[in-house]
């Protein structure tokens, strides 16, 4: 007859130590750090721990230690291929280390991220990932009262609350920009969706490098409040037709709006990029399998999300964070879709260079 199940959270801590011939001792520094258990040991404490139904009590740890063995992350989007590859790299990096992940989805709304940023806060988490500069001053005072390592993703400014890995959104979009101008395009459009400070970021990155050649205007923008799909990238470029009919390149916000377009110039029978080039944002696996292949701002999203995670680590574990501040750059990678001059189809990145270049 098998050993009876007590209640799950009645268990204590010295009946597993009991069971699995140890310390109490041992079995706590195992459920801190399963590192410094040996591998016999580590085995017998989980077969134990298991049989039992034994969880550890992380409020209690809390209380102890001032701190659990969480990491908060919060971001904007679970559906947007762009923070599913940010999040790949975050769990990459934490596998096989004692943290466990708390994720949080703010859906792009700025009370929802201080309502959870409090939430955490009450945890005690040991470090927080967060998207983006563009906190509010609640945010901010909540972020900077956690007590605990803290990393902005996504992007690099001048003010980070602890820690800062990404890119400059202007600067990759006027690299963009300045690829058309290159190929010969003079009247460009902008289309973008949601229009999130990054995006809000992206547009301004257009207008510097459109106002820099003397090419400005704002009838080549169009924008729109809504999430962004392809389908919205077709009716958005419907409109800029309406407003621009002698454009000749359109850049999209990101890569879901620039196969619309380039599906919508297919319905219209406007060749790509003959009459119309088109340059897109992110550089999701589709831009390299459209016919014709889609040129777009490649950034570093897994990069981002393992780095990330890693400078949580090192600065809860105590060691030397060697930058605060990364900026992790982008490139164009150029494909058929822009490629007016050279007409190659091999993508090259204008820059591998971290933002902040002139281009």
């Amino acid at each position: 007859m098998g050993r009876k199940r007590i209640e799950p959270g009645k268990v204590r801590l010295t009946e597993v130590a009991a069971l699995a011939g140890v310390s109490p001792i041992t079995v706590s520094r195992f459920f801190r750090n399963p590192d410094t258990v040996s591998a016999g040991r580590r085995t017998r404490i989980e077969s134990a721990a298991k049989e039992l139904g034994y969880v550890p009590n992380l409020a209690a740890r809390a209380l102890a230690s001032q701190r659990t063995e969480v990491i908060g992350v919060l971001i904007p989007s679970l559906t947007n291929n762009v923070f599913s590859d940010v999040l790949r790299g975050i769990y990459d990096a934490f596998e096989g280390s004692r943290y466990s992940i708390q994720l949080a989805n703010t859906r792009y709304s700025v009370l929802q991220e201080e309502r959870l940023l409090r939430l955490f806060l009450m945890q005690k988490p040991a470090g927080l990932i967060v998207t983006g500069l563009d906190q509010t001053a609640e945010s901010r005072s909540i972020i900077q009262a956690a007590d605990c390592p803290v990393v902005q993703i996504m992007e690099v400014g001048a003010d980070p609350i602890d820690m800062m890995i990404g890119f400059s959104h202007v600067d990759a979009c006027f690299a963009a920009i300045s690829h058309l101008l290159a190929q010969g395009c003079r009247r460009i459009g902008f289309i973008g969706a949601r229009m999130d400070p990054r995006v809000q970021r992206r547009l301004q990155g257009y207008q510097n490098a459109m106002k820099e050649a003397g090419l400005f205007d704002p009838r080549l923008i169009v924008t729109a409040p809504v999430p962004t799909s392809t389908t919205m990238g077709g009716s958005l470029f419907s409109d800029l037709l309406m407003k621009a009919p002698d454009l000749d390149a359109v850049f999209c916000a990101n890569d879901d709006l620039a196969l619309g377009v380039l599906f919508e110039c297919q319905r219209r029978h406007i060749a790509v990029p003959e009459q119309v080039a088109i340059v897109g944002f992110n550089d999701l696996e589709f831009m390299a399998a459209a016919v014709p292949t889609l040129t777009s701002v490649r950034t570093n999203r897994y990069e981002m999300g393992r780095r990330a995670a890693t400078m949580i680590m090192d600065a809860v574990e105590g060691r030397p964070v060697a930058q605060r501040v990364v900026d992790l750059g982008f490139e164009v990678i150029e494909r058929q879709s822009s490629t007016l001059q050279r007409g190659t189809a091999n993508p090259q990145p204008a820059s591998g260079r971290a933002s902040g270049t002139k281009w």
